[in-house]
């Protein structure tokens, strides 16, 4: 009969023993842990190879822990972009034949980071199936934590055995401990993936740029159309890397083709006039005996799919694998380049040829080079349609020489407006410009602000009363962008009249004697008074009451704005008749800096802003927005500016101008 084995019982002074041995064992851990956080440091500050850096971790760790295996995947987020993986096994595994077994049914996977989060355990099984795909054996045990680097998973650490393995509450502890230093590294990989990613799109953008301003300099020029159609293929297949470019022109045997109904064949001739190939870029006798070669367009049902199939481009990643039974002319060689792109060169829904690109082995296309072959076909459209004009202008000018100087003046007028339209839009770019570089100021100062309030809200110990301000400062910036971007919409809505005015008649007394008093309350903190001059008669005034509420607000915060200290905001209502025309003026006066004649022209464009001497926050939208409602309501508005003798100062005067009745209820 087997006895079970027990300790003798422990005196006091056996408990004062062994009591120093747990406290040694987890200082000889820290140390440990420690020390292989100092060695991933070195790795990382001494390796400028980011797949080498993972590679020497990985072996690190997977020494430290004397596993059988250590895994380091990267997390591919909108940042890092694709996954990186490193792997190291142990010696007796090298060289053994990969396997193919799927993760065990049984729960091998344990987590060394408590508590876990939905988000890690999706972490953890997709770096799993990323980075253990090429492992040599099946697992059974691994041992994980997820990396995180500024409050996001970066990354995951997968210790793993081909045995089963209960991993120890110390190994999950080391393993804790070195979680930071990996989060560096799987950030460092990540940067410089997105650094090369972003170097990659900049040289294409550039080689994008180049082709567009080869061909627009190409169109400038007094080349024959066929030698600017060779340069313009040759440039376009060069610079998106195909092996193979073709120009392709078509000549319309049925005159009754426009009025014939859509996705139908049209009858005519396919003609090479332009050709480009990557093995002979001078030109050989091949590539030009290619050149001038026809073919009908019934018979090739590449070309006949822009006619049949919706959309403009024809895209074929792999012709040997595309489903089509109609033939392919042979002068396409798809056999040798499978990969095709065929866009339609068009002019006024007319299809006037192809632009074909080829690829020897299957290529998927962006969107971004879709994007381009469809500029250059709208260049090299607008080219072989200049070139025909050209030629019937000199036709008609052969014929035709006695309206010779009435055509040349008639061409003077033409280049008259368009230098005008092209001074117009040069205006309206630079307008433009200026409009995008205010607006992202205005929304940007507040972003600025929050971001500021809640990396404050974020620091660690943290007074209420510092708390209560950053909240404050943050409801006030949100606001500011909310009002921001409503007068923003407010402005598009009433620029494009989506909707007229709903008029209400109101007592126009009462409504300024409102207005008046509560603005009152605004000016005692600067010092400012104001007062209110109104007809003895009471005035009624058919208008929009809120457009008319907004713009008196605006016009009195203009005023409260640029007023100098100790001085009077004047509100006057009148009521005149002009032309036969009931009207009703308002004007809002005050004292201040002056405005000049130059600042009078746009000082109702939108970010637009009186300098006055001093800089004042603000949206720069007020006046805009006033201009805009005054417009909606048919009234008008203008600024006065008169200076004050013996003064650097000025009274300015908005002056608002109003029908007293709608169109619809004149008496």
């Amino acid at each position: 009969m087997k006895k079970h084995l027990s300790l003798p019982p422990q005196c006091p002074d056996d408990l004062e023993r062994l009591q120093p041995y747990p406290v040694k064992l987890m200082q000889h851990q820290e140390q440990t842990g420690h020390e292989l956080v100092q060695k991933i440091n070195h790795i990382i500050a001494n390796n400028s190879a980011t797949a080498l850096m993972l590679q020497d971790i990985a072996q690190l760790l997977g020494v430290a822990f004397k596993v059988d295996c250590c895994c380091l995947v990267t997390v591919t987020n909108e940042v890092s972009g694709e996954a990186t993986a490193a792997n190291w096994c142990s010696e007796e595994y090298l060289g053994m034949p990969h396997s193919n077994e799927m993760l065990s049914d049984v729960p091998v996977v344990q987590c060394a980071a408590e508590p876990l989060t939905i988000e890690d355990i999706s972490t953890i099984q997709n770096s799993l199936v990323v980075g253990c795909q090429s492992l040599p054996l099946p697992i059974k045990a691994v041992l994980a934590i997820p990396a995180r680097f500024g409050g996001k998973n970066n990354g995951v650490i997968s210790l793993i055995k081909f045995q089963a393995h209960d991993w120890s509450a110390s190994e999950k502890q080391l393993l804790k401990a070195v979680e930071s230093s990996c989060a560096i590294a799987f950030s460092q990989v990540a940067q410089v993936q997105l650094i090369a990613s972003q170097q990659q799109y900049l040289h294409k953008t550039n080689q994008h740029q180049s082709l567009i301003k080869q061909l627009t300099i190409l169109s400038r020029t007094n080349l024959e159309l066929n030698q600017m159609l060779q340069l313009a293929i040759a440039s376009t297949a060069e610079s998106l890397q195909a092996d193979r470019g073709l120009l392709i022109l078509l000549k319309y045997t049925d005159p009754l083709f426009r009025i014939q109904p859509k996705k139908q064949i049209p009858k005519a001739k396919a003609t090479i006039v332009g050709e480009w190939n990557r093995d002979s870029q001078i030109g050989s006798t091949s590539q030009a005996d290619s050149l001038e070669q026809s073919f009908f367009l019934g018979d090739c049902g590449l070309c006949q799919r822009v006619f049949t199939d919706s959309g403009k481009s024809v895209v074929i990643n792999d012709y040997t694998e595309f489903q089509d039974t109609s033939t392919v002319n042979p002068l396409f060689a798809i056999e040798a380049l499978p990969a095709v792109l065929l866009m339609p060169l068009e002019n006024q829904g007319k299809v006037l040829g192809f632009l074909v690109l080829q690829q020897a082995v299957p290529r998927s296309w962006q969107i971004a080079e879709l994007n381009l072959v469809e500029m250059v076909c709208a260049q090299v459209s607008n080219a072989i349609i200049q070139s025909q004009t050209l030629r019937q202008v000199q036709t008609v000018v052969d014929e035709r020489t006695a309206k010779l100087k009435s055509s040349l003046e008639l061409q003077a007028k033409l280049h008259e407006r368009t230098r005008q339209y092209v001074e117009q839009l040069r205006e309206l770019n630079e307008l433009k410009d200026e409009f995008m570089s205010n607006m992202s100021d205005r929304l940007r100062y507040p972003l600025t602000n929050m971001l500021l309030s809640i990396k404050n809200l974020r620091r660690p110990g943290i007074t209420p009363e510092r708390q209560a301000l950053y909240l404050d400062i943050l409801e006030k910036e949100c606001t500011k962008e909310k009002n921001l971007i409503d007068d923003l919409l407010k402005l598009q809505k009433l620029e494009s009249q989506q909707e007229s005015p709903q008029f209400e008649t109101i007592d126009l007394n009462t409504k300024i004697q409102e207005l008046g008093t509560s603005f009152e309350k605004r000016l005692v903190d600067k010092g400012l008074s104001v007062t209110i001059d109104l007809p003895e008669e009471p005035l009624k005034l058919q208008t929009e009451l809120e457009s008319f509420d907004r713009i008196l607000q605006e016009l009195l915060n203009n005023a409260y704005t640029y007023s100098e200290r100790d001085t009077t905001v004047h509100l006057q209502a009148t009521h005149q008749v002009e032309q036969l025309v009931d009207q009703v003026m308002i004007k809002v006066t005050n004292t201040g800096r002056g405005i000049s004649e130059e600042e009078a022209t746009y000082i109702f464009d939108r970010f637009r802003r009186g300098r006055g001497g001093r800089w004042t926050p603000g949206t720069g939208l007020g006046l805009a927005l006033v201009k805009s409602l005054v417009q909606h309501l048919n009234g008008s508005i203008s600024v006065e500016s008169i200076p004050i003798s013996n003064s650097q100062l000025s009274e300015i005067c908005f002056t608002l101008t109003l029908p007293q009745f709608s169109d619809e209820s004149k008496p």
